[in-house]
C-alpha cells in the first residue's frame, strides 16, 4: 500500500511526470545514439567540413548560415574540424550519463554499506566515520579533480600516447565516488541510529533475530527512500561537474564526444558562430533542470508531510 501511495503521489505531480518523460527521452537518445547516427548517416568523429568542400570557410567557420544547418547536417557542423553537431550531441549524452550513472551506482552501494553499518554499530566505528567524513568534506574535490588528470597522464601514459578512454572514465568515476558517498552515508547513519531504537527492531531482537536479519530485513527496507532521492539529485550534479571539467580541459579528451568540450569550443567562436553553443548549452540546461525537478518530485512523493 505504501508503494502504491508513493506512485499515486508522484502521478499527481505534473511537473514530476513531465520531468520523468524528458529524462526518459534523453536516456533513450543516449542508449539509441549509435542506431540513430547510423540511420542519420553521420558519426561524431569524422571531419566532414575538412573532408568535403563548400562547408567551411578558409577561417574554419561554417559557410552556410546558422552554423551550417542544412539537409545533410541538421544541427550544423563544428567550426574548425567540421564534425556533425547532432552526432556529437547524441554521443555526448552517452558520455555524461555513463559517467554519472556509474558514479551514482558506486556512491549508492558505498553509502548504503557504510551508512547502515556505522548507524547500527555506533561507538568507535562512529567516531572513525565522523573523522573520515570531516576530512573528505574539507578536501577541495574540484581542485583534486583538476590536478588528478595531468598526474594520471604523466604517470600511467607514455610520452606521445593518448590517455585511453577507459582510463579517463575510470578516473572520473573513482573521484566522484570517493567524495560522493559521504553525504548519503551521513544521512543513512542518522536514519539507522533512530530506527534501531524503534519497536519493530526491539521486537526482532527479543525474538532472537541475528544482526544480519535486523540489517537486511528491518533497517534496509526503511532506508531506500533517501537512497533513491540522493541518486536522482546526484546524477545531474555529476553531469554538470563532468561538463565543467571538460570545459576546463581536464575531463574527457578528444576524440570522445562531450557536451562540456562542445560548450568550451562554442565559447571560443561565439561571436563568429553563436549557433554552435546553442545546442549543447540548451541540451545540458534542459537535461539537468528536468533531472533536478524529477529529484524534487521523488522527494516530495516519498515525504508524506509535503504539501504541494
Amino acid at each position: 500500500m505504501a508503494a502504491v501511495s508513493v506512485v499515486d503521489a508522484f502521478r499527481r505531480d505534473r511537473v514530476g511526470t513531465v520531468s520523468l518523460c524528458v529524462v526518459g527521452f534523453f536516456v533513450l537518445l543516449a542508449v539509441a545514439a549509435p542506431l540513430i547516427t547510423t540511420l542519420y548517416g553521420k558519426n561524431p568523429t569524422e571531419h566532414y567540413g575538412q573532408n568535403g568542400t563548400g562547408l567551411l570557410s578558409p577561417e574554419g567557420l561554417p559557410v552556410l548560415p546558422n552554423g551550417g544547418i542544412s539537409a545533410q547536417h541538421w544541427f550544423g557542423i563544428e567550426p574548425g574540424l567540421g564534425r556533425d553537431v547532432l552526432a556529437q550531441l547524441l554521443h555526448g549524452i552517452r558520455t555524461s550519463l555513463l559517467i554519472a550513472v556509474a558514479s551514482a551506482a558506486v556512491v549508492a552501494v558505498a553509502g548504503v554499506v557504510v551508512g547502515v553499518a556505522v548507524g547500527y554499530l555506533s561507538g568507535l566505528v562512529d567516531r572513525a566515520f565522523t573523522f573520515v567524513c570531516n576530512v573528505l568534506l574539507a578536501f577541495p574535490a574540484l581542485l583534486f579533480l583538476i590536478t588528478l588528470g595531468p598526474v594520471v597522464q604523466t604517470r600511467f601514459v607514455g610520452p606521445g600516447e593518448n590517455e585511453p578512454a577507459w582510463m579517463q572514465f575510470a578516473v572520473l568515476v573513482l573521484v566522484f565516488s570517493v567524495f560522493g558517498w559521504v553525504p548519503l552515508a551521513m544521512v543513512l547513519r542518522t536514519l539507522v541510529r533512530s530506527l534501531r531504537e524503534r519497536e519493530f527492531v526491539e521486537a526482532a531482537r527479543a525474538l532472537g533475530a541475528s544482526r544480519r536479519h535486523i540489517v537486511f530485513r528491518e533497517l534496509l527496507p526503511n532506508a531506500w527512500a533517501p537512497v533513491l532521492v540522493h541518486i536522482t539529485l546526484s546524477v545531474p550534479a555529476m553531469v554538470t561537474t563532468e561538463a565543467a571539467l571538460s570545459f576546463l580541459g581536464v575531463g574527457i579528451n578528444e576524440p570522445i564526444p562531450d557536451w562540456g568540450r562542445m560548450i568550451s569550443r562554442g565559447a571560443d567562436v561565439f561571436y563568429d558562430d553563436p549557433t554552435y553553443m546553442v545546442f549543447p548549452g540548451a541540451s545540458l540546461l534542459v537535461f539537468v533542470l528536468a533531472f533536478n525537478l524529477l529529484g524534487d518530485a521523488v522527494r516530495d512523493a516519498l515525504d508524506p508531510h509535503t504539501v504541494r
